[in-house]
């Protein structure tokens, strides 16, 4: 499973349009065993769930997001996650795979 986390200043951006980077998390057996940090292309309406999908993501775990992004990700055969907090990349991919991710509203309005 490959989990991608948009980022900012370190922590998740909670609109995931405005992410500085991309942290990518490989998990395997339910441990995290590479993580990586990728620049996102300049952020065009579509392109991120194709590029996020060509490097095998499988989940996102986002603060905010609009429905059509999400809509693109299906598409793309990618799960995305909303209404995460501004945790660390860490401990959001932790919880996630303890499955105690606490999750409240989409911090995107459109």
């Amino acid at each position: 499973m490959k989990i991608a986390i948009p980022t900012a200043e370190g922590k998740l951006a909670m609109h995931f349009g405005h992410c500085e980077k991309f942290v990518l998390i490989d998990v395997e057996n339910s441990e995290i065993v590479k993580t990586e940090e990728v620049v996102p292309p300049p952020h065009e309406p579509g392109l991120l769930p194709k590029w996020l999908g060509e490097l095998n993501v499988n989940i996102i775990i986002a603060g905010g997001m609009g429905v059509r992004a999400q809509d693109l990700f299906s598409a793309n055969n990618i799960k995305v996650i909303v209404g995460a907090g501004s945790e660390s990349v860490e401990q959001l991919v932790k919880a996630y795979i303890d499955g105690t991710l606490v999750t409240g509203n989409n911090a995107c309005d459109h």
